[in-house]
């Protein structure tokens, strides 16, 4: 089977098993999380063994999921899993905007560098505007879990957030393009 699958599964297959335990036990987060958050170890250990390391996103998530799924199990209030994908998209935002002090260079090369290459004016122009985006992904993460019904925001975080997040990627080909080095 080749990495692409590999990356697939241990991607969305802890979603599934998230759903899966939400939806078959009457839309229940304490029966859904641990369940999810087995999953989310086992994939990043699946990870682990086939690439011989654990890439700093799905890191950062497994830790989150495991650190506020836990304590919404251990206080039996959901807010705490409800903010989880505010810190993610907070701390991502962050991490661009600021990440240029320590790196010289924006993160986002630093991070897509061997994917992409692209002018120095064109990795700025991406670092700033996944920095707002993930900046606005905070901010409607927040509107829904505060207004919305939990259901509603369990469909957000996948059917929603997962889309908008397509559809921004797809609207900086016309960067990547323009400022696209010609190897």
């Amino acid at each position: 089977m080749n990495k692409s699958f590999y990356k697939f599964v241990t991607d969305f297959g802890p979603l599934l098993v998230f759903f899966t335990f939400y939806y078959k036990n009457e839309k229940n987060l304490e029966i859904a999380i641990p369940p999810f958050i087995l999953a989310t170890l086992i994939a990043l250990a699946f990870v682990w063994k086939i690439e011989k390391k654990v890439p700093m996103v799905p890191l950062l998530g497994g830790i989150l999921i495991t650190l506020f799924g836990g304590l919404t199990i251990y206080f039996k209030n959901p807010i705490f899993i409800y903010m989880k994908p505010t810190i993610i998209n907070i701390l991502f935002a962050f991490g661009l905007i600021f990440g240029k002090f320590f790196t010289q260079e924006p993160v986002l090369k630093k991070l897509l560098g061997n994917a992409l290459k692209l002018q120095d004016d064109g990795w700025k122009i991406l670092n700033k505007r996944w920095a707002l985006f993930f900046i606005g992904l905070a901010i409607l993460n927040e509107i829904i879990w505060r207004t919305q019904s939990e259901e509603f925001w369990v469909n957000f975080k996948v059917w929603g957030m997962l889309p908008i997040t397509f559809i921004f990627t797809a609207f900086q080909f016309n960067v990547i393009n323009k400022y696209k080095i010609d190897e």
